[in-house]
């Protein structure tokens, strides 16, 4: 016996969920930068939104996992890629205080475009 089940999608559904894929918070699964990329086992931080500006590039080999890492002095990121195989959280703190905002990204491949705050540092957590 087949079942079939109403399949009728509206064209505001439609239209939401376009909106959903289009508006500007929805950034991380966003198309890696076109130049300047950033290479597998690193980290990448560029200084202005769209990955522009200066880029602090940090490799897994030569980072202490579940440690906080300070952006050089006066420094900050808007953007960046984890392609270090680990998540990653970047926060607004400087000293990766939870008091400020902070956010973890998947270590899969993981391309933001814009942060929604300053990044001023990081931590590289363990699988």
């Amino acid at each position: 016996m087949r079942t079939t089940m109403p399949t009728t999608i509206t064209a505001a559904a439609i239209a939401a969920l376009i909106a959903v894929i289009l508006s500007p918070t929805h950034t991380v699964a966003a198309a890696p930068p076109t130049s300047g990329g950033c290479g597998p086992g690193e980290l990448c931080l560029w200084e202005k939104k769209q990955f522009k500006g200066a880029r602090h590039t940090y490799e897994l080999a030569n980072i202490d996992i579940e440690s906080c890492i300070a952006l050089p002095e006066g420094g900050s990121a808007q953007a960046l890629a984890n392609r270090t195989g680990r998540p990653v959280t970047t926060y607004q703190s400087a000293k990766c205080a939870e008091t400020g905002e902070f956010n973890t990204y998947p270590g899969s491949g993981t391309w933001a475009p814009e942060s929604p705050y300053r990044v001023r540092a990081f931590k590289v957590w363990e699988s």
